[in-house]
């Protein structure tokens, strides 16, 4: 089995969807699909029910377009990766497109019994209540 993204025009995922494999050569219907990713991808974009939406494989191993797309992530069409919702405002995208705060979290062995949490409004981590 494989998942698939459908991309609004925004570039924001709406749906995930359980699709074959792209292996797989023909649809349910016996109809010639291909045994491709591209092919799959436009045969379930082309359906009327995903009318407007761009279709992407998505995989849960991560090894397809950076991280198994979710709804509300964002497609980055550059980059050809999946990017979870940004935390907060302040945060920006590293080198390895995980969102990091604009400072450093504490040390944990500081206070390894503490929780922290991070406070948008002050731009620091705080210990968490």
């Amino acid at each position: 089995m494989a998942h698939y993204a459908f991309i609004d025009s925004n570039n924001v995922v709406v749906k995930v969807i359980t699709g074959v494999d792209e292996t797989v050569t023909q649809d349910d219907n016996g109809t010639e699909v291909g045994g491709s990713t591209e092919a799959w991808e436009s045969f379930y974009a082309n359906q009327p029910w995903h009318e407007g939406l761009t279709c992407k494989r998505t995989s849960y191993n991560n090894n397809i377009r950076g991280v198994y797309a979710g709804i509300g992530y964002t497609y980055d069409a550059e980059k050809d990766i999946f990017l979870p919702p940004k935390p907060y405002p302040s945060w920006v995208l590293n080198e390895s497109n995980n969102w990091v705060s604009p400072i450093l979290p504490p040390n944990r062995e500081d206070n390894p019994e503490a929780s922290y949490s991070w406070d948008e409004t002050n731009q620091n981590w705080v210990i968490a209540d």
